[in-house]
């Protein structure tokens, strides 16, 4: 798509959703003969949308080699290992985004890869400063920096209002019923 201004999508929030939200518009991307290109970040290759998306022509989505389960279950060393994939993985997604002329780059769960130390933020920021202008970025996760917000043109957060495991979820000032 010729011409096209690529937007920085965020989705976050504490509630389910945000990686579905970049699921779909990586289909809609997809309908319209765009390209996509899902990098995963914190993730195993056991997710529902992982093969379904990688059957739609147009989007690719990249394998989770390397599995290091939950953060707070590391060592010290696992997260130095993790961290150390984790920040060359956002590197090649950079790169084959580049490259490989997409025009959706979803970085799913990089603002928890950011927070937890896994990537660095500043090489996220750089990124998204840099980014050739017509690549469309979506960033999932909960909690984004300032810095990442100030550099967003959407930011959809999605909200927990009610869950099956939790009673008495409060209400949050200014959306309570």
């Amino acid at each position: 798509m010729q011409n096209r201004k690529g937007l920085v999508h965020i989705y976050c929030g504490d509630g389910k959703g945000k990686t579905s939200a970049a699921v779909g518009l990586a289909v809609r991307a997809a309908g319209r003969g765009m390209k996509v290109l899902m990098v995963r970040f914190l993730k195993t290759e056991d997710s529902g949308e992982v093969e379904v998306l990688r059957s739609i022509p147009c989007i690719t989505v990249t394998p989770c080699d390397c599995t290091f389960g939950f953060v707070f279950r590391m060592t010290e060393e696992q997260k130095r290992e993790a961290a150390l994939y984790y920040q060359s993985r956002f590197e090649t997604a950079v790169q084959e985004s580049v490259k490989g002329q997409y025009d959706l780059l979803i970085l799913d769960e990089i603002l928890a890869s950011c927070n937890y130390g896994m990537v660095q933020e500043q090489s996220v920021v750089e990124f998204l400063k840099n980014r050739p202008s017509g690549l469309e970025v979506v960033l999932t996760g909960r909690e984004p920096s300032e810095n990442l917000v100030e550099l967003a043109n959407y930011v959809s957060e999605i909200c927990m209002r009610k869950h099956p495991y939790q009673k008495g979820i409060p209400a949050r000032k200014g959306i309570e019923f």
